[in-house]
């Protein structure tokens, strides 16, 4: 499945509308006129013409040149009026996303199972009616629907009386038709869509598809053309943009098209393609029909009939994840994924009822306000004016809020991005899942609205009279008020005393189990907790730093003669606060292909990082020495450690609590041990070591993807030894002229499903290096492909293409 705002050529699409001759070169390429279907589709249309005519009882009518006073009635039940090719019918059709006796009006394929029949029009935007209605073709032209049971009176009408309307036609492709003299066309269904898009229909500005609820005659989502920037939006009540095509410079847009082949196109008025999408089965000749439907659910989908199975199967969708529909489940609701698919939780729920609470009035919280923590859960927001983006780190986000009186809750991001996002609107929804970087902040009651109001009326008013006049007469002796005080001065004293014995068994207990913890940091191969040195010990540990091992990387014993790599951070200027801040994130990460940090040392000069040590070297000093990754187990060693690298990366990015990017990825930091598992080392120390980070125009994560295709090519290619775009480049045309094998390193012995697989791996790289960040893969996706799990394509040769994977 892709969606992409690139020229078809790439593809090898041959699009034609309107200028004959002129194929699809770029962003402004012609096409020439469209067909609706081609022969295997004609072959299969026979085939299913034949089929219809053996429904049964049910009698089919065409629907042409209709003249004025034509009327169709609910009752009818056995009658279809179809166009004359029999694809269409057109009429009265229940049991339609509603369990009454009412109908909606419509246009419908006509086709054998009629559980599949779901409407492509409807009349009035899906208005329900009785089987007491009708719809005629009035002598004045227009085209009427009479519900008898409302008094008679028309719930819908073509608004064209009186001019010059002579016939009705369901034409082939599916457009109801008001037709004048001389074929002219008056009033026509495809000049007003409602939720659904057919092949040979234009949608333009200011047209739209309206998503429909069995219940109203619509919803809150909409899919539209943006008049100003050309781009084609998903759109929540107006206000709210959650998928987008996303155009790289604003385009004046004429039309929407969806194709028969399944390609969905965004034309400018020149005719030229500025955006398109293609389905699964694109250009499949065994699908016959499809058509593009914004769902109830809000996303928006294009439809293939299988023949086979003899129902509609869904073979592209706008937004691939549902929980990022905007208000997929509605309000005081979160989105969450289980084993059928998405489903709907409560963000709080009350314990006593089962159903959804909704959001306390904090002006009325009697005992103040708290922050309560939803971890792994992003907040859909409103914008604007309402909610707002800032530059938050995850506690200061939360205290923002809560300091807001104006603010109902809040989202910071953990994805290394830095973003809150400030909630100043009650609407809360959103989704939570276990890959969600994100943790948001609801602001709730400190205690229950109902236990406060409870406690008030307890409490309030329920002192007696003769007990408040002994209270005061108590107060006022003053011997009692003596004696207060003296018990007080000895509960003081007594808690002092206290308070001194505890300080001091805490701070022995301290000392006692840092000195125990350097004992076991020395002599227990096992411990696992950091532990912080001196420069002594640490200058004890590598005979004074006298084994170097790299650039400012010296090798250290303990004295159990386990080995260690002590790094040196070079001129970091740190605070201590910081550097503790960040020992403790890496510290804390646990992942069979990552280095693990041992200990560390600050002191004002001197900045030094403890990590076990990898005894078989780094995977650039490994691909040096051939002999040993030479034939087919060089290239699964090979596969192997890449898959490695890629799993390391995106347990950084996504796995840890903070995300953690590498900063500084590369062959020299990716170490291997005795076992040839991967071990990536030095990672997350970017913010000490490279100060302009900040003015890159990339984000330390997309950085880390970019490398990470370096690599990929570096561990493959035959010669590593040239520049990045020379790499790239001899990768590209190997691989686009079929000829990978020269590319590879010659010392593998690669077959044709190596080779296969191969293919895949640089394709990967390629992607991974393209120069626009947002054109790379997510290190998901990255370590699916390497795991066999998603295939792609040829990525572009040019940087202004964009395209997604499948």
């Amino acid at each position: 499945m892709k969606s992409m705002a690139i020229s078809a050529e790439m593809l090898g699409v041959s699009i034609s509308r309107r200028n004959q001759g002129a194929s699809v070169h770029s962003f402004r390429g012609k096409v020439l006129k469209k067909h609706l279907f081609g022969s295997p589709a004609a072959f299969l249309m026979a085939m299913f013409l034949l089929g219809c005519a053996c429904r049964g009882l049910s009698e089919e009518r065409p629907l042409v040149s209709v003249p004025l006073g034509f009327q169709i009635f609910g009752y009818e039940k056995f009658i279809t009026w179809t166009s004359q090719n029999g694809v269409f019918a057109f009429g009265f059709l229940g049991d339609y996303e509603s369990d009454d006796a009412s109908f909606v009006v419509g246009i419908w394929y006509n086709l054998r199972n009629i559980g599949e029949s779901v409407p492509v029009w409807v009349v009035g935007a899906g208005v329900r009616v009785s089987e007491n209605s009708t719809l005629q073709l009035s002598m004045d032209g227009s085209l009427v629907l009479i519900d008898f049971s409302r008094h008679g009176l028309p719930v819908w009408s073509s608004s064209t009386a009186y001019l010059g309307v002579e016939t009705a036609t369901l034409m082939n492709n599916g457009n109801l038709v008001l037709m004048g003299s001389g074929d002219r066309v008056v009033w026509e269904s495809f000049n007003s869509p409602t939720d659904t898009l057919l092949p040979g229909q234009s949608l333009s500005f200011p047209q739209s598809l309206q998503a429909s609820l069995a219940d109203s005659a619509s919803s809150y989502y909409s899919f539209e053309i943006n008049k100003r920037s050309g781009d084609i939006s998903l759109v929540w009540e107006d206000n709210v943009t959650y998928w987008s095509s996303h155009l790289s410079q604003p385009v004046d847009v004429r039309e929407v098209h969806l194709e028969a082949d399944g390609l969905l196109g965004l034309f400018d008025v020149q005719g030229g393609l500025a955006w398109f999408c293609y389905t699964e089965d694109y250009k499949d000749p065994f699908v016959a029909f499809r058509r593009l439907r914004i769902d109830a659910d809000g996303n928006l989908r294009i439809y293939s009939w299988n023949n086979a199975s003899s129902s509609w199967k869904v073979s592209w969708q706008a937004v691939p994840s549902q929980c990022h529909v905007f208000g997929f489940c509605g309000l005081y609701h979160v989105c969450r994924y289980n084993s059928s698919g998405p489903s709907c939780e409560c963000v709080l729920q009350d314990s006593a009822s089962g159903d959804c609470e909704k959001l306390a009035d904090l002006g009325n919280c009697n005992t103040g306000i708290t922050m309560l923590v939803l971890k792994q859960t992003f907040l859909y927001s409103l914008y604007p004016p309402h909610d707002f983006d800032m530059m938050l780190s995850l506690d200061a986000c939360r205290s923002y809020c809560l300091n807001d009186s104006s603010c109902f809750a809040v989202t910071a991001k953990n994805d290394g991005s830095g973003l809150c996002t400030i909630k100043r609107t009650s609407f809360i929804s959103g989704y939570r899942y276990s890959s969600v970087p994100a943790t948001s902040f609801l602001k709730v009651c400190l205690v229950p609205e109902a236990v406060s109001a409870q406690a008030a009326n307890l409490h309030g008013n329920t002192v007696p009279l003769d007990a408040k006049q002994h209270l005061a007469q108590i107060v006022g002796h003053k011997s009692f008020m003596v004696g207060i005080v003296v018990l007080l001065l000895i509960a003081a004293s007594v808690f002092f005393i206290v308070e001194i014995i505890i300080v001091w068994f805490v701070l022995y207990r301290r000392r006692q189990t840092k000195i125990e913890g350097r004992k076991d940091f020395r002599m227990n191969p096992h411990y696992s907790a950091m532990v912080r040195l001196s420069l002594e010990e640490v200058k004890e540990l590598t005979k004074n730093f006298g084994n170097k091992l790299g650039p400012s990387i010296y090798r250290g014993m303990l004295p159990n003669k386990i080995l260690v790599a002590v790094k040196v951070i070079g001129n970091a200027v740190v605070s201590e606060r910081d550097f503790l801040l960040l020992v403790s994130t890496l510290g804390s990460t646990h992942h069979k292909n990552l280095v693990a940090l041992k200990g560390y040392c600050y002191e004002l000069a001197h900045k030094v990082l403890v990590y076990e040590y990898i005894s078989n070297g780094s995977l650039d000093q490994w691909l040096l020495n051939t002999k040993h990754c030479r034939g087919k187990d060089g290239w699964h060693q090979r596969l192997n450690i890449s898959i490695g690298i890629a799993r390391a990366l995106s347990y950084l990015h996504l796995e840890c609590k903070q995300c953690i990017p590498h900063g500084n990825l590369k062959l020299e930091n990716v170490l291997l041990d005795e076992n040839m598992i991967v071990k990536v080392t030095y990672y997350g120390l970017h913010a000490l070591l490279q100060k302009d980070v900040a003015s890159s125009s990339e984000s330390p994560l997309e950085r880390d993807i970019y490398m990470l295709g370096r690599i990929l090519l570096h561990i493959f290619a035959e010669n590593r030894f040239v520049d990045d775009d020379k790499l790239c480049n001899s990768a590209y045309q190997m691989c686009k002229v079929g000829k990978l094998c020269q590319f590879v390193d010659p010392h593998l012995s690669i077959g044709d499903a190596e080779l296969e697989e191969m293919e895949r791996v640089v394709r990967l790289a390629l992607w991974c290096m393209q120069n626009k960040p947002s054109l790379r893969p997510s290190i998901a996706e990255v370590v699916m492909v390497l795991e066999g799990s998603l295939s792609l394509d040829m990525p572009p040769e040019n940087e202004a293409f964009s395209v997604g994977f499948h």
